[in-house]
Formats: C-alpha cells, structure tokens, sequence
C-alpha cells in the first residue's frame, strides 16, 4: 500500500471558489480503482494551504490516477486559480494496524 501526504496553497481569496472543485476531484478519485482513501481540506491555522491525504494500491495505480481526466482538468483548474507550493510524500506502508 502506499499513503501519500501532499499540501499546495491557493490564495485565501479563492478558497471558497475552489471548494466545489476539489470536492468534485475528491469524490471522482474515490472511485478510481485502488484508491483506499483520498481527503482534501484546508488547514485550519492558515488560510489557503490545502492538505490532501491519499491511500492507494500501489505506485502503478497513483501513477494512471495523475493520468485521469479529472485530475488533467483539476490541473487546469487550480492553475488558473493562482496554485503554488506543491509539496507530495509518498510512504510505502509494510502494515497496517487499527488503533481505535
């Protein structure tokens, strides 16, 4: 399995413009086969960094997710919106174990 951790920053001022969209990629990748779990959001400390948490099959299955329609217009989209700062972390996990 692999976790990825990914931040960018958006303007403050298009954060409630961009909502709707990352909602629509959010809910596009969770049906994307291998996907395990995909979670965007605003960090509550500062306006305009979006954090977004991902669990996927595999490298091979992350790498045909940059490759889907939704995440080439998502592309376009957060581009046009003043997108900057991309950080991604990609962990191999060897386990998994449910604490609560």
């Amino acid at each position: 399995m692999i976790a990825v951790h990914a931040s960018f920053r958006l303007p403050p001022e298009v954060v409630d413009t961009a909502r709707p969209l990352m909602r629509a990629v959010v809910e596009a990748t969770l049906a994307e086969p291998g996907c395990h779990a995909y979670v965007m959001g605003e960090d509550v400390a500062e306006r305009g960094l979006i954090h977004v948490t991902e669990l996927w099959d595999s490298r091979d299955v992350l790498a045909a997710h940059f490759e889907t329609p939704h995440m080439r217009l998502w592309n376009e989209q957060r581009t046009e919106l003043g997108f900057s700062d991309r950080r991604v972390t990609v962990h191999e996990i060897a386990g998994t174990e449910v604490l609560a």
